[in-house]
């Protein structure tokens, strides 16, 4: 939802109705995952997509159709049949959809889901997308404050609120159905964003934040050098820290905001700066530690890390010289390698070009 909350706000403030597609479900290849979303808006324009295009036109469709009066329904595409103008997933997976109207009735607490989410705040939204007539599109929002709405039974509110807040934990989104209701319930969760923090006030460090931001990381840089870490040099980092890196590192991690989602780039390749912040970073349960230098930089900062007591199985985390194989030589082709090696690390995939795999190129995750 992140993606196209602000049209669908700029919407909803003006009190025009909007046709809302989510994605709820998908198997196999399906190319969108659980809380995908595409709108249709009051001048008939398309913001989101919920199948890199594939059924886009048919969902268009509905949406009118559900703006217009049609009743809020789920649907599903599967695999394009042999009619040529059937809609269908040309990538052979299949995608469930709940397709409703969104107004300032239907939605009262969008205002507070979208202050949340611009807060930098967790915020779920539960929906409910198949039940009694009288339940159907009801929801209900969880912020860190507590619980806003309700999907008409407070047993049911409870289960599902406590449902919701495990699928925020783990920053996905899905379906959940209460223990003993005929209802499913679909569960968007939009987690804080994942932070990416940048080590090294160094020229590929802005190339490195402006590719962190553009996956969705918050991003900060951070360097011991104030003539340096300065927010002009930086203006994809949404942050700009003068402070030692290991000190800085230590204090956020000391007040919770580090968590396993986190991916960490020193860039300084400066002995002085990058083993202290490096025996920390790996010491923390991070998603991602990286390490810019030549190889024999790499050597020696690993001997460094090893008289400094860091041992093997952690070394074994370390990603020295940082990013993939691209053969690429500026700092944006630089970032670029490092972007996808991280993606590769947080997603489980192995770097390889897709032309010299077989199978599935969406793999199945937990829907």
């Amino acid at each position: 939802m992140r993606e196209v909350l602000p049209d669908l706000l700029r919407w909803w403030r003006a009190g025009a109705p909007v046709g809302m597609a989510t994605v709820t479900r998908t198997w196999r290849s399906a190319p969108r995952r659980p809380g995908a979303t595409l709108l249709v808006g009051p001048d008939g324009s398309a913001v989101g997509s919920v199948s890199g295009g594939c059924v886009e036109a048919a969902v268009y469709e509905l949406c009118r159709e559900v703006v217009a009066g049609a009743t809020p329904r789920s649907v599903r595409f599967g695999v394009s049949d042999d009619d040529a103008l059937a809609a269908g997933l040309t990538c052979g997976g299949t995608v469930e959809l709940y397709v409703e109207r969104v107004d300032r009735d239907s939605f009262p607490q969008l205002d507070m889901v979208a202050a949340e989410v611009a807060a930098g705040r967790p915020v779920a939204v539960a929906t409910c997308v198949d039940g009694p007539p009288g339940r159907r599109g009801r929801r209900i929002v969880l912020d860190v404050e507590g619980r806003h709405g309700s999907l008409g039974d407070p047993v049911v509110d409870a289960a599902v609120a406590a449902e919701a807040r495990a699928l925020l934990r783990a920053g996905r989104s899905g379906v959940v159905r209460p223990a003993g209701e005929e209802l499913s319930v679909l569960v968007v969760a939009t987690p804080a964003p994942a932070r990416m923090l940048v080590f090294g006030a160094v020229d590929f460090a802005a190339a490195v934040a402006h590719a962190g931001r553009f996956l969705g990381y918050r991003v900060t840089v951070c360097d011991a050098r104030p003539v340096f870490a300065t927010p002009r040099r930086f203006p994809g980092a949404h942050e700009v820290v003068v402070d030692w890196p290991h000190r800085y590192l230590a204090a956020e991690a000391a007040a919770g905001r580090v968590d396993a989602r986190t991916v960490v780039c020193v860039l300084t390749h400066d002995a002085r700066f990058d083993v202290p912040v490096l025996r920390h970073a790996l010491d923390l349960p991070v998603a991602y530690v990286g390490a810019m230098g030549s190889r024999r930089t790499a050597e020696d900062r690993r001997r460094r890390l090893r008289e400094a007591g860091v041992t093997e199985v952690a070394l074994a985390r370390l990603h020295a010289p940082i990013g993939l194989d691209l053969g690429g030589q500026t700092p944006e082709e630089t970032a670029v390698s490092i972007a996808a090696e991280i993606v590769a690390v947080t997603r489980g995939g192995g770097g390889a070009p897709l032309s010299r795999l077989a199978g599935r190129i969406h793999a199945d995750a937990p829907r």
